[in-house]
């Protein structure tokens, strides 16, 4: 490692994001510590806090960069299908994300702030832009529906998606246990694309 005089305050940040990901991939959010994080990279606590407000800010740029590693995961395939089978496409990619990826992928919904906290503009539009893929494949899907009905909808599928996920994973799972666990998925999203459709049709 270089001497600390050598590393730059934006590349003591990128220390502290890649060893916060380092200890939540290996033993879970419940083991990042502060003290810890400055033993990884070699600096005090103090330098920790000049970088980022407190824990919860680090933790919140953790998660930012977890964001946009799975939206750069849900990007890595070919959208020359229909749009119905894009949906699904992304469904099951964010399934194995999430596999792959457990325990950084379940810090995102565990981490809570603080009712007097507010969550930042930036990590917000994060979020909203996972949203902005399926909002675009559902209005192709079905022209008719508003935008607000599209963006209600995109949130609700999605939901959906989360919710068989967060009760199905644990941990890494086999091959055959994630293939159920597709298919539960594959159930949901198809029957709820057909009715979108179909509604969208009979609507006009």
């Amino acid at each position: 490692m270089a001497r600390r005089s050598e590393h730059s305050l934006e590349e003591i940040k990128e220390m502290i994001l890649k060893a916060a990901e380092d200890i939540i991939v290996m033993d879970g959010l419940q083991a990042l510590k502060v003290r810890r994080i400055a033993l990884e990279i070699g600096y005090t606590v103090g330098t920790i806090y000049m970088v980022f407000e407190n824990m919860a800010d680090l933790i919140m740029h953790v998660k930012g960069r977890t964001l946009d590693e799975l939206g750069d995961f849900l990007d890595e395939y070919s959208p020359d299908v229909p749009s119905d089978q894009q949906i699904v496409i992304l469904a099951k990619k964010y399934l194995e994300f999430a596999n792959q990826n457990y325990n950084l992928w379940s810090m995102i919904f565990e981490h809570r702030l603080s009712k007097d906290q507010a969550i930042p503009e930036w990590y917000q539009d994060k979020v909203d832009q996972a949203f902005v893929r399926i909002e675009k494949l559902l209005a192709q899907l079905a022209p008719g529906y508003e935008q607000p009905y599209v963006h209600s909808a995109a949130r609700a599928i999605w939901s959906g998606v989360h919710g068989i996920c967060i009760l199905s994973l644990t941990d890494r799972l086999s091959y055959v246990e994630i293939q159920k666990i597709e298919r539960n998925i594959m159930l949901l999203v198809e029957n709820f694309i057909r009715g979108w459709v179909l509604t969208s049709e009979s609507n006009h």
